[in-house]
């Protein structure tokens, strides 16, 4: 009677066999907040009611400077995109990146196309009422493109009365990041890379407020969420402003010991085996991430850690992968 989704992809991020490694396969901060005690005994203190953080919400609105609509994470906001908008319509993805953008289509019964990744090329393939995802900086090489980059995009759903939903998720690992206005732009931001809590479902909505609202579920962050929200406006940012410092400076450290390079905090390394070399790594006490599911067999990727961590992957990379074929190649 019920039949499965047929359309499935993968995930970074330590299964519980790995739990022992060290993990770069996810891209997040290595430096937890400081008040991160304090916030899971006001969880504690929370769970015995029905979490409503409609305040908050608008707290976070005043913070940001623009009305949001505070979401479980980015993958929830896509799922309410689908119940707003992706049913029966073109949807335009790139053909290297974050695979829920396919996925969350494809159940929603959208007709999926597959385009460049650059904003130049995918705003030739923009049609009337059709829907861009486009993630920025991109998810797995890191670039980020800055607004006179995505103008080409920026026009092409303009003229068409098409909407682009931009991802934000590594936005604030960005040294000196900026974010385009326009009321064809819907953009996805979350707190679980940039706080290093992926297990705290906290994201949110730029753009089109009321239409998300309408039909997010209640209660979807839980009193872990509602707890993380109140420090952080309690925080006002200051966590980032005081770790995004020493990320880029070891993000810098791994570009001239590796040849790599990212606008974000993780990088992709050619290695031509993507598999065996992650099987390897393992072997060494690291875990990286397979490329397999963005289309590239050929590359790992993996994150900016705390130094010490960055030293053994360095180590353990220089050891058996020689060549640098692809490293920097546009994809």
């Amino acid at each position: 009677m019920l039949e499965p989704v047929k359309f499935s992809t993968y995930h970074g991020g330590a299964r519980r066999k790995e739990e022992g490694l060290v993990d770069f396969s996810a891209s997040l901060n290595p430096y937890p907040p400081e008040w991160l005690d304090e916030m899971f005994e006001r969880a504690r203190k929370i769970s015995g009611r029905y979490p409503y953080y409609g305040e908050l919400e608008e707290g976070l609105s005043e913070l940001v400077g623009e009305p949001i609509t505070v979401t479980a994470g980015i993958t929830e906001s896509l799922y309410l995109l689908g119940i707003l908008a992706l049913r029966d319509r073109k949807v335009i993805v790139p053909a290297h990146t974050y695979g829920e953008y396919e996925r969350v289509a494809r159940i929603f019964g959208a007709e999926v196309i597959k385009g460049p990744n650059d904003p130049e090329g995918l705003s030739q393939l923009v049609e009337k009422d059709s829907i861009v995802f486009f993630c920025n900086p991109n998810n797995p090489d890191g670039r980020f493109y800055r607004e006179r980059d995505l103008k080409p995009l920026l026009d092409a759903v303009g003229d068409k009365n098409a909407l682009l939903v931009l991802d934000e998720a590594f936005i604030d690992f960005v040294e000196k990041p900026e974010s385009p206005e326009s009321e064809n732009v819907v953009k996805l931001r979350t707190f679980t890379k940039s706080y290093g809590l992926p297990g705290i479902r906290v994201g949110y909505v730029v753009g089109f407020d009321q239409a998300f609202r309408s039909v997010r579920m209640p209660w979807a962050i839980g009193s872990v969420g509602v707890a993380f929200l109140e420090f952080l406006l309690e925080d006002r940012f200051q966590h980032l402003k005081g770790t995004m410092p020493l990320i880029w400076r070891e993000k810098r450290r791994i570009e001239k010991a590796l040849g790599v390079r990212s606008d974000a905090n993780f990088f992709i390394k050619y290695v031509g085996d993507a598999k065996k070399t992650v099987e390897e790594l393992k072997k060494k006490g690291i875990l990286v991430r397979d490329c397999a599911s963005f289309g590239l067999p050929q590359y790992v990727r993996f994150s900016v850690r705390k130094p010490e961590e960055n030293d053994k992957l360095i180590e353990a990379l220089a050891a058996f992968v020689t060549t640098t074929e692809g490293n920097g190649k546009k994809i």
